[in-house]
């Protein structure tokens, strides 16, 4: 690497650290406000609920290095645009494409460990997310709202691997649980099994759900084959799932974007050969490629602005990159609600975002040519 290219990328790394943990911050920010508060003022366990935030913390790094890198090659290439050095290097015979190359190959690593860090780490994340709530549930029952309605006088339910749903109606003083009701579902068909229960208690440590008071009714063909009553027992449970997210349903399924790409791949495969539309599912897999992408797209956009800049008199400073960089954001969620709702093919709503960066950055090249 040559030393114009080095001075360059010496302009630009530290920026990209200084914003990468600045995103990260604002993101931790937003947790605490969102769910990591309600947690701690429900008696949420704090080593638990800080664990909860670590966990989260890859997935914050794969969104961020994207927006941080843009940030960053704005504000360094603002600067030596603001000192004339850009003005002093193509003076001297040095062309746009040496400008562009170490920060594109900065964009190229940065690509590459967003993607590595969105196929290896978030998804190993997700699943010990989810053993972290899980153990938050069984340590106080009470974060999650249990025994709380909802406008529609509906409690709300946990469902575990074995396709039970358990219902909590009330919980009381001491972590007790009140009028439980636990039904083995299944595919297409009137439940198997209906445990109630007056009573319950989740053990703290284990999977086991103890019951007090109860009855258990078996089914067949929707009809009740046996009745058993019980003063005492133990329910085991396994891979209870909940959400802390309060507009998402506890249905214990992992949202597509936290799969692995060969799971993810396989699903949509399946999904095209039986024509079922499934937004979230193609959009997931689209972004699997596309946010990791945008890191190339917006150091492209970077410094083809940075040219543009020097050549028309403008100065960017931290303001614009700011700006700049909360544009790209409003404009990437704006494109990802409007492919899960499907009003938008998935592919064309994933790559929007980056296409609109490159031909951004195109058309102010083109422009800078012409002064």
């Amino acid at each position: 690497m040559k030393r114009f290219e080095r001075y360059v990328l010496d302009e630009t790394v530290p920026p990209l650290l200084g914003a990468l943990a600045v995103v990260i911050l604002l993101l931790i920010l937003a947790a605490l406000q969102d769910v990591i508060a309600p947690l701690l003022a429900k008696g949420a366990s704090p080593l638990l609920v800080a664990r909860l935030l670590a966990l989260n913390i890859p997935e914050a790094v794969a969104r961020a290095l994207p927006i941080a890198l843009m940030f960053a090659a704005l504000l360094g290439l603002s600067r030596l645009a603001a000192d004339s050095e850009i003005k002093a290097a193509l003076a001297g015979g040095v062309a746009v494409t040496r400008l562009m190359r170490p920060v594109l190959g900065l964009a190229l690593g940065v690509t590459a460990l967003s993607f590595a860090i969105g196929e290896g780490l978030m998804p190993r994340a997700q699943v010990e997310v989810q053993k972290v709530q899980r153990q938050i549930v069984f340590d106080n029952p009470r974060v999650i709202g249990l025994g709380v309605t909802d406008a529609q006088g509906r409690s709300l339910v946990l469902t575990d691997a074995l396709g039970r749903a358990i219902s909590v109606g009330e919980v009381r003083p001491g972590g007790e649980l009140g009028d439980l009701r636990i039904v083995t579902m299944q595919t297409a068909q009137a439940p198997r099994e209906v445990i109630t229960a007056r009573r319950g208690r989740l053990t703290p440590g284990s999977n086991v759900l103890e019951l007090e008071d109860g009855q258990r009714v078996t089914y067949q063909n929707a009809r009740p084959v046996t009745v058993l009553s019980f003063e005492r027992g133990t329910l085991p449970v396994q891979d209870v799932q909940t959400s802390f997210d309060p507009n998402a349903a506890s249905s214990g399924q992992v949202q597509p974007i936290y799969l692995p790409l060969r799971e993810l791949l396989a699903r949509t495969a399946v999904y095209r050969a039986q024509h079922v539309a499934s937004p979230g599912d193609f959009m997931a897999l689209h972004r699997k490629f596309a946010e990791p992408l945008a890191a190339l797209a917006l150091a492209f956009f970077a410094v083809s602005l940075a040219v543009y800049t020097f050549r028309s008199g403008l100065n960017l400073g931290l303001t614009w990159a700011i700006l700049l960089a909360f544009a790209y954001y409003a404009t990437w969620s704006v494109f990802r609600v409007l492919g899960e709702q499907a009003a938008l093919p998935a592919a064309l709503a994933a790559y929007a975002p980056d296409l609109i960066a490159v031909l951004a950055g195109a058309a102010l090249l083109w422009r800078s040519a012409r002064r």
